[in-house]
């Protein structure tokens, strides 16, 4: 086969000259061509969707795992290292007092430089800080070791609610995960005294720090492969002022919190500690509504169901938390179960949180959020009523009927309400709703329990230690304050939430940055004039 000559081949003069193509100057302006841009909350497979939601559930659960498991190992522990009473309650509440006080923070600092690496960066400390307190020899140690999971988990708990956000944009599905999301949240904390009770007993107060290193390597590598990056696409300068105030306001107000029941509500410091958090809380709230790019969209506070919902849960948390303190200590003290045995009795109030979970945002999609969230809280109500009036020789039945009201109520509330206020909040910054919704959650169960824990340490004065018939009086006039302050909430779900009708506008997303517009120049041309016809 012969080949085309040379000179039979097209010329390169044929081919337009690179003076005849259009000049890069002449070409349009990257600007003026419409840019392709992905989304940024674009929705994953579902498969790889519903894989992140558990990753962080997974999360999630050791976080209320971590809340509880110690309260089964003080014993032990106090037998071991012999710390004083003051010291064991920082080594309980250090872990509260670290999550609650920085969690706003936290969730600022996610949606600002990333939700995936504020969750692992968590998840590494909580681990290194749970090995830390598996070798303490020290009540200041063990303190430290506490406090540092309690800052590990403010990082990566907002960061789990928000990615839920994040990988499920579509509304029924984000229900459903919100829901399960609740769920866990309570079965944790619940699951607490269950997996706490079980290895302090055979391995020794350790395991209750020993339990989240291998929990989180497995957790830490399933999120490195399953979990998406996210963040706030417009990236605003962090309010470094306003988290200082949030950090320190709710500190103090945590602090002030733990310290009430052994120091009095009326002594100097207790009132001192309220007194600052009052003051710094208002600095934030004033600097949030002066500053150019706030930390926590406040406005969105103003009117609406946002406010109620998150105080709705709070309210509720109040009194779960509470509850769970005095029947813990009623099984123990009273009954003379083992910390297994009482942990085995707990179940049945986290059924009953999964199952409310379930059918809260069933309900809600039929009546709106109004009647799950005072119905369910009307429920907690009358699970206090049963809490109210166990005695000494009451068996499992009325322990196991307070369990299935109060979860039940419990679960039908939670999804509900957490879905109001994310579904108010930008997504971009999913991260601070989340942690707006997790820090109420924590002031409200840290008051409960020092709440309730007062009330009933009150009602007892100076009787015998021990003497069952008053410590059930004191359970008494605690289930009172307690069942009251559920129907408070009730009241505030049943005037404030929306109906039956109410239609939740859709998360909104960042607005796109605006293209620059091209630089045109400015050419000097001459006017023309209009042409005349002759006469």
């Amino acid at each position: 086969m012969q080949h085309p000559d040379k000179a039979q081949r097209p010329d390169k003069a044929q081919h337009p000259d690179k003076a005849q193509r259009p000049d890069k100057a002449q070409r349009p302006d990257k600007a003026q061509r419409p840019e392709k841009t992905r989304h940024p909350y674009a929705p994953l497979p579902p498969h790889r969707a519903w894989a992140a939601v558990a990753v962080v559930c997974a999360a999630l659960f050791l976080l209320g795992l971590d809340f509880t498991v110690l309260n089964v190992a003080i014993p032990g522990l106090r037998a071991d290292l012999g710390p004083t009473l003051a010291e064991t309650q920082w080594i309980v509440d250090g872990y509260a007092l670290a999550l609650g006080g920085c969690v706003l923070a936290a969730g600022a600092l996610g949606d600002r430089y990333g939700r995936r690496k504020a969750f692992l960066t968590g998840l590494a400390l909580c681990a290194a800080a749970s090995v830390a307190g598996t070798v303490g020899t020290g009540a200041a140690q063990l303190v430290a070791a506490r406090c540092g999971m309690g800052l590990g988990a403010a990082l990566f708990m907002p960061a789990t609610l928000s990615t839920v956000v994040h990988v499920l944009p579509e509304p029924a599905a984000r229900k459903r995960a919100i829901g399960i999301w609740a769920a866990v949240a309570g079965v944790g904390a619940v699951f607490g005294p269950v997996a706490g009770g079980l290895l302090v007993e055979r391995y020794g107060w350790q395991s209750a720090f020993w339990l989240n290193v291998p929990v989180i390597v497995v957790i830490a590598a399933a999120a490195f492969v399953l979990l998406p990056e996210s963040r706030d696409p417009e990236a605003r300068p962090l309010d470094g002022p306003g988290a200082l105030l949030s950090c320190a306001g709710l500190l103090a107000l945590v602090w002030g919190v733990i310290e009430a029941p052994g120091r009095g509500w009326t002594s100097a410091g207790v009132l001192t500690a309220f007194a600052l958090a009052a003051l710094l809380l208002a600095l934030f709230v004033r600097r949030q509504l002066r500053c150019a790019a706030p930390m926590v969209p406040i406005r969105l506070l103003r009117g609406g169901p946002v406010w109620p919902a998150i105080a709705t849960l709070a309210l509720m948390t109040f009194a779960m938390f509470g509850a769970l303190f005095l029947l813990t200590l009623y099984l123990q003290q009273v009954r003379g179960l083992t910390a297994w045995q009482a942990g085995l009795r707990m179940i049945p109030l986290s059924l009953g949180l999964a199952v409310g979970a379930v059918l809260g945002p069933l309900l809600a999609r039929w009546s709106g959020a109004r009647v799950p969230s005072a119905g369910g809280l009307l429920l907690i109500a009358a699970g206090f009523v049963q809490l109210g009036r166990l005695e000494a020789g009451s068996g499992d039945a009325p322990v196991l009927l307070f369990e299935a009201l109060s979860g039940f109520g419990a679960g039908l509330l939670a999804p509900v309400a957490t879905e109001l206020v994310m579904g108010a909040v930008p997504a971009s910054a999913a991260g601070v709703g989340s942690a707006l919704n997790d820090a109420t959650r924590q002031v409200g169960s840290t008051l409960g329990v020092a709440v309730l824990g007062s009330v009933l340490a009150t009602s007892i004065g100076g009787a015998a230690p021990g003497d069952p018939t008053a410590f059930t009086d004191g359970l008494t006039a605690a289930a009172v304050v307690g069942g009251a302050v559920a129907v408070l909430a009730a009241a505030l779900a049943w005037y404030r939430l929306p109906g039956r009708g109410h239609r939740p506008a859709p998360v909104p997303e960042a607005p796109a940055p605006e293209a620059p517009a091209a630089d045109v120049p400015d050419l000097d041309v001459p006017a023309v004039e209009p042409a005349t016809t002759p006469n």
